[in-house]
């Protein structure tokens, strides 16, 4: 009796454990979603990437703002965009993170 019920693996939990084994293989990589600021280089964007903080002490909400450079190979995105990014290998000398996806373009 123990034997069948430990035979039946539901499919969810095994694509489950399949997406967790392969991001411990690659490591997990970073999403952060940004604003597209500037897109005068090739295959290249700056995007601006807010992070809001509660301060310690007092509490109120604070807006951090870092930019960051994204590869972005089919060089569809302008200023303006709304994008996803993931982490990914260093590309250049401060190159580290790459556009997954275009989640609003600029009006």
């Amino acid at each position: 009796m123990s034997a069948v019920s430990g035979e039946e693996v539901s499919t969810e939990s095994s694509t489950t454990a399949a997406a967790t084994d392969e991001a411990t293989a690659r490591g997990f990589r970073k999403v952060r979603e940004g604003l597209v600021i500037s897109d005068k280089m090739e295959k290249t964007v700056v995007v601006a990437v807010e992070d809001r903080v509660q301060h310690p002490l007092y509490g109120k909400t604070i807006r951090r703002t870092k930019r960051v450079k994204a590869h972005d190979e089919a060089g569809t995105v302008g200023v303006g965009d709304r994008v996803l990014l993931m982490e990914t290998r260093p590309l250049s000398a401060t190159k580290r993170w790459r556009v997954v996806e275009v989640l609003e373009k600029a009006k």
